[in-house]
């Protein structure tokens, strides 16, 4: 059986990294084979898993040894809770650079080493933020990820990115098997937030596959750096996330999103009461203008 192979985007702080680890040691406990592959400089994609405060990149041991090509696989993949296999791809120091070609260098060298040979069931790529870089978008534009799902929540600019992410996704879905395979509301607990991303995930052809709901002991898990399956099995969100888990092992909606506009995305806002009606007689006044014809 092929190897799904799943990409995880979201807005930066949506919480991407900690639901895709939560999510994956779901799947363990169904016994799937999984790596994980951090696609973050930050390299925050597995802590949780290896339980440790940052997992060594394929960049910094590439620049300790000279080139990637002096590295072994058995180097840079780790293997946490579940049996689950973690690489971060890692980048450059901050401001040299750019951080989206250490994910295509170490995409390239885990095929090269057979990494993707293995007895795997998923890979999922846990990538920072938007698809607006090149390198951040290889694992769709090179056809690596096939399902893509895109965390968010009812909070305005997590649905924006949403919606953005879903128009680089068709940007290579004509050209590949790329597709969008729901979202995952992860909740701010904001108003109506269930009903606005199921509202949202309807006009963009797609589904809200579940909705995590908000909890502290996701919290008090990363504290100690472990999922919530591994730190309290038999919480109520620990469920969820095997819901999840169980949901994305069943999923066969797989679709080429049909993006909103912003103005069709605005009116979404204004229906749920998330953005107000904007007023076109303020703009460009100034606080004395407004007072003096306030005062009129």
């Amino acid at each position: 059986m092929a190897i799904r192979q799943c990409a995880i985007y979201g807005k930066g702080g949506i919480g991407k990294s900690t639901t895709t680890q939560n999510l994956v040691a779901g799947l363990a406990a169904e016994g799937k084979k999984i790596m994980i592959i951090g696609c973050d400089p930050k390299a925050d994609s597995t802590r949780l898993i290896l339980h440790a405060k940052a997992q060594n990149t394929i960049m910094e041991m590439a620049a300790a040894a000279g080139t990637v090509e002096d590295l072994e696989l058995d180097e840079v993949l780790k293997v946490g809770y579940g049996g689950i296999r973690c690489v971060e791809s890692g980048g450059p120091e901050p401001g040299v650079g750019c951080a989206g070609r250490g994910v295509i260098t170490a995409i390239n060298f885990l095929e090269e080493e057979g990494a993707y040979e293995e007895d795997l069931d998923f890979v999922f790529y846990d990538v920072l933020g938007d698809v607006v870089c090149g390198g951040f978008a290889m694992p769709i534009r090179e056809n690596k990820a096939q399902e893509i799902y895109i965390v968010v929540s009812g909070e305005m600019m997590a649905m924006y990115a949403a919606n953005n992410i879903a128009k680089g996704i068709c940007k290579y879905a004509t050209s590949g098997k790329v597709r969008l395979a729901g979202l995952i509301c992860n909740s701010r607990k904001t108003d109506k937030e269930a009903e606005l991303i199921e509202a949202l995930a309807d006009r963009m052809g797609t589904q809200m596959i579940h909705f995590v709901p908000r909890d502290n002991v996701v919290q008090r898990a990363e504290i100690r750096r472990m999922t919530v399956i591994e730190y309290d099995p038999k919480a109520k969100q620990a469920d969820e996330y095997r819901t999840l888990a169980r949901k994305i092992v069943e999923n066969k909606k797989f679709v080429i999103p049909k993006p909103l506009t912003m103005d069709e995305l605005e009116d979404l806002l204004m229906e749920f009461g998330i953005l107000d009606e904007e007023d076109e007689s303020i703009v460009g006044k100034t606080a004395e203008a407004e007072a003096a014809l306030a005062a009129a």
